[in-house]
């Protein structure tokens, strides 16, 4: 005998995907803010490995919401050749991380260069793998050259959310931006 689905169960099930997406939208936005400060350290390199331990924090933390299983070595690894396949991303951070050596000009402009690329990255990297997750991925089947596009894209409007994050919610989610 198969079960049937109900109209409460089935209103039960969106309702469940509309609060762990509204979840995840907000633990998004915490990490880019997260993300944003980090870049604004002023010293060269350490805004680089900050960004990458908070990248894989918000990895495990969306895992906790999906229901995952997390390894921390995994999410390193899919981190960096997903992020690392952007290359103006790695090296536009860490150029500008190293015009903070640069006394006073050097110092604000690489900071700010750094947070919004580095907003934008973790944007983008919370995009792919809400993606991924909704779809029923997970870690192991993570496949970084099949979203290579799509992180591209997504970086893109990363920058625009990360650059109006704060000063109005309603502006600081990019055009067509569901999750």
């Amino acid at each position: 005998m198969a079960a049937t689905a109900t109209k409460e169960d089935t209103t039960e099930t969106e309702v469940n995907v509309e609060e762990r997406l509204a979840d995840v939208r907000a633990m998004t936005r915490k990490y880019v803010l997260g993300s944003m400060g980090v870049g604004l350290v002023p010293i060269p390199v350490v805004d680089f490995a900050g960004l990458t331990a908070l990248q894989l924090k918000m990895l495990h933390s969306m895992s906790k919401i999906y229901g995952i299983r997390f390894s921390q070595d995994i999410g390193k690894s899919l981190i960096a050749s997903l992020v690392g396949s952007a290359a103006p991303v790695p090296l536009g951070i860490s150029l500008a991380s190293l015009t903070k050596v640069i006394p006073v000009i050097g110092t604000v402009l690489g900071a700010t260069s750094v947070a919004i690329i580095a907003g934008a990255s973790t944007y983008a990297l919370a995009r792919v793998f809400i993606q991924h997750f909704e779809s029923g991925g997970n870690f192991l089947n993570f496949d970084p050259e099949a979203v290579r596009a799509f992180y591209a894209e997504e970086l893109e409007k990363g920058k625009a959310y990360a650059e109006n994050l704060g000063k109005d919610d309603k502006t600081a989610k990019p055009a067509g931006a569901k999750a």
